[in-house]
């Protein structure tokens, strides 16, 4: 029987996706299950793998050892989690985990942890939905693992690490490149240090999480760095939050939270630095922002609204296009501003005690136009904007509202006595081991000069 060429044409097609197909899953099938060499082992047993790939998932249910000795992954083959740890007391260690299934409901993941008191260290996700979640799970250790998502649209990521109404447990020394957002919600006394995100949306998100502890992290390109919603008695301390662009890029946000300490931490080249949006909120409470080196972006602190009780004392403020606004006109002189550096401060120190003999004051003049009209936003930073501003500057032509009043402005930096390399003695785990500058330390150093 004679065919045309386009039957033909599509008999061709069909065996080249059914082969592909056959030898995919062939290929696939051909990775030995790790599952059998698991339910072998004893409580408190160590099964070192021997190396190699093997298929998942994978199911743990007692406090056992896997170590992968840095030779072995498991591939779930697009196929739900790749290592789910129902258990209390297991370790999971020097493992390649890849190809975890997509199904966002299912919260597919290169590891699940339903237990407490676990050890998940020295792994590295990648071509996962989510990289590490936990859940109602408490006092667990997830340290040193390496972390990328599979390759999809930011939204469509999953998460490279989430708690879930999880407490006591210690995120340190992750690599984390391309995922979506790190998430703890409804967790609390969690720490979280000397982590590096790259790429992603949030560096980090809480919700509803009291009592957290992060420090010596470093999130850079994402669209927010920190951001805390209604999220009381958070640490945030010698954190570097750089790059946080876009629309709505914001180094540190804040959302109706209380009793935040901010201390010793570089927020840089960000569109926004501090986003501020009515906290502190619970009554009687206070905000406080000590020593951070807030540079480099094009609104230094933008408040949402006319609001009181945070304290800024000894801040750098530094070669930000804007270093403060308040949006609706309000002021943001209920707050208490005092010691700080301002680098367009325009006073004197004539008795030589490295604070200004005049207060800092920051008016709105004309610059406002691009803060209450939309449309001219796309002119701030023109010289036609400046031209009017510097004419309101020159001339008022009403009376300027004044956003803020620094009483004692500090005269030179002494915010740079908290050095990079003061901060990585706090902990003799920092990230950066070698003792070596960063190319963005460098380059700070450079710039504060």
């Amino acid at each position: 029987m004679a065919f045309t060429k386009r039957q033909s044409t599509t008999m061709i097609l069909r065996f080249i996706c059914f082969s592909l197909i056959f030898f995919n899953s062939i290929s696939y099938a051909a990775f030995p299950p790790l599952q059998p060499l698991v339910d072998e082992i004893e409580k408190g047993g160590v099964l070192i793998i021997p190396p190699g790939t093997y298929s998942g998932p994978v199911v743990i249910s007692e406090a056992i050892t896997l170590d992968g000795q840095g030779k072995v992954t498991i591939d779930s083959g697009g196929k739900g989690t790749v290592i789910l740890l129902d258990t209390d007391g297991a370790v999971l260690k020097n493992l390649h985990l890849t190809n975890s299934g997509d199904h966002h409901n299912d919260l597919d993941s290169g590891v699940q942890v339903r237990g407490n008191f676990n050890v998940i260290k020295n792994n590295t996700i990648d071509n996962c939905l989510f990289g590490i979640d936990l859940q109602q799970s408490e006092n667990n250790i997830v340290k040193s693992n390496t972390i990328s998502s599979n390759g999809d649209e930011l939204g469509m990521r999953g998460d490279a690490i989430r708690l879930w109404y999880s407490f006591e447990n210690k995120i340190t020394h992750n690599i984390i490149n391309d995922t979506r957002d790190m998430v703890v919600w409804y967790s609390k006394n969690n720490v979280i240090k000397n982590n590096i995100t790259h790429g992603g949306r949030y560096g980090l998100h809480f919700m509803y999480s009291q009592f957290n502890d992060v420090q010596n992290n470093e999130y850079y390109d994402t669209s927010v760095g920190i951001f805390l919603m209604y999220s009381d008695g958070v640490i945030i301390k010698n954190n570097i939050i750089s790059h946080a662009t876009g629309a709505a890029g914001v180094g540190v946000g804040f959302k109706e939270t209380s009793d935040i300490i901010v201390e010793n931490n570089k927020i840089l080249f960000s569109s926004v630095g501090l986003s501020i949006d009515v906290s502190p909120y619970q009554p009687d409470t206070k905000n406080h922002f000590t020593n951070n080196l807030i540079a480099f972006n094009g609104i230094g602190i933008r408040f949402l609204a006319n609001w009181k009780d945070n304290i800024f004392k000894n801040n750098h403020f530094k070669a930000n296009i804007t270093q403060i606004i308040v949006s609706g006109g309000k002021t943001a002189n209920r707050n208490e501003w005092t010691g700080n550096y301002w680098d367009n401060y325009e006073g004197f120190d004539l008795n030589k005690d490295n604070i200004g003999d005049t207060p800092h004051d920051i008016y709105a003049y004309a610059d406002r136009i691009w803060q209450d009209v939309p449309g001219a936003q796309f002119y701030k930073g023109s010289a036609m904007l400046e031209l009017i501003d510097f004419l309101e500057r020159l001339a008022p032509f009403s009376e300027p509202d004044l956003i803020l009043r620094d009483k004692a402005p500090l005269m030179d930096v002494s915010f740079m006595s908290a050095k990079s390399e003061d901060v990585q003695a706090t902990d003799s785990e920092h990230v950066h081991t070698s003792g070596e500058e960063t190319e963005l330390e460098k380059r700070l150093k450079r710039y504060l000069q």
